[in-house]
């Protein structure tokens, strides 16, 4: 018999919320890209450059100015940066060779990506109910694809073969970065995660940017349509990323991407209360199977017992970023932040 009382606890209330709020904010990238696109624009770099470029300045003032040595090599988040930038423009490109309905089925790769990378390298252990609640939201979200599929969309598509190994590259990379990030967090610390994504997201993005997307910049006539939704979207995804962190510390990178299948959902309930669209029943029933999903998958977590477990990984994360032990962090150079996001991984740790 469920006891419910250690089902809703608080950090799983704070989770589904947190989840929900986070596939929100990217279904509202969504609609801003849908304007983008409307206006003829096709730069997904460039709208990442500007989210990339407040990371940068926001979190690295606040690095600066608490002037803390840092945790973790800068390389490592360097190869951060880039696996994030790319995985990005993957998924994004492969929309111009594959259906909407592949790259929202095959999106879905993430999931198992980030199971296996967890219980790889974290060492996380998930108990059956877990993998009934991945499950019970991957049908969830297999029922909104295929109430949604229809001739014209399964033909559209220059090169489905080359789309779709682009958004499984695409997801794979999502699930390495979910998951390092996941690993930063708890490891290390989130001021730091962020400021550093941010630097070397924007540097990669402007490399990119020159390379790919300097033509596509020119011809953009600037008008209030072009401005308003590439700023919104900017910051839609500078306060998801800020976000993001949060959650991993709470739930990890499974629930977060567990969250994220509900965005095309909140995008199909907009449509219908905001533009009175109507749509098909299967989405409804597609909702509540990945709502159904995510309970189960986070309903009954008790608060992680780290007291014995901080200090060990603490010191494997050192070692791994050659920063030894505590007396050795005032050679490493300066600035490292520190937030409540900031969680050992506990090693062999049940979720």
């Amino acid at each position: 018999m469920v006891n419910w009382k250690n089902f809703w606890t608080k950090k799983t209330l704070l989770g589904l919320g947190l989840g929900q709020l986070l596939s929100l904010l990217i279904t509202s990238t969504g609609f801003s890209s849908s304007a983008l696109a409307n206006q003829g624009i096709n730069a997904p770099t460039s709208q990442s450059f500007l989210n990339y470029v407040l990371l940068a300045v926001v979190y690295g003032g606040i690095m600066l100015y608490r002037k803390q040595p840092l945790k973790a090599k800068w390389y490592y988040y360097a190869l951060l940066g880039l696996i994030d930038v790319e995985g990005n423009f993957l998924v994004v490109k492969a929309y111009q060779y594959t259906s909407i309905t592949s790259v929202m089925l095959l999106d879905c790769w993430t999931i198992p990506c980030v199971l296996f990378l967890t219980w790889f390298f974290l060492k996380t252990k998930y108990r059956l109910k877990k993998f009934v609640g991945v499950v019970i939201c991957v049908v969830g979200l297999v029922i909104v694809v295929f109430s949604d599929v229809h001739a014209a969309d399964r033909s559209s598509g220059s090169n489905p073969i080359k789309g779709d190994l682009l958004v499984i590259a695409g997801a794979t990379l999502y699930g390495v970065s979910n998951v390092s990030e996941e690993y930063f967090v708890k490891s290390a610390d989130r001021v730091e995660l962020m400021a550093f994504l941010g630097i070397f997201g924007a540097i990669f993005s402007a490399i990119q940017i020159s390379i790919l997307e300097r033509d596509e910049l020119k011809s953009i006539h600037w008008s209030s349509g072009a401005t308003f939704p590439f700023i919104g979207f900017s910051l839609a995804m500078f306060v998801f990323y800020s976000g993001v962190p949060v959650l991993l510390k709470i739930s990890g990178s499974t629930m977060l991407n567990l969250s994220l299948l509900t965005s095309d959902m909140w995008a199909v309930f907009i449509r219908i209360f905001a533009y009175h669209e109507k749509v098909d029943w299967m989405y409804y029933v597609a909702f509540a199977a990945v709502a159904v999903g995510l309970i189960v998958y986070s309903g009954g977590d008790r608060s992680d017992k780290n007291a014995g477990e901080v200090a060990d990984e603490s010191k494997q994360f050192d070692e791994e970023a050659g920063t030894g032990r505590p007396d050795q962090h005032n050679k490493v150079g300066s600035s490292r932040s520190g937030d409540s996001r900031r969680q050992d991984v506990a090693s062999g740790s049940v979720v």
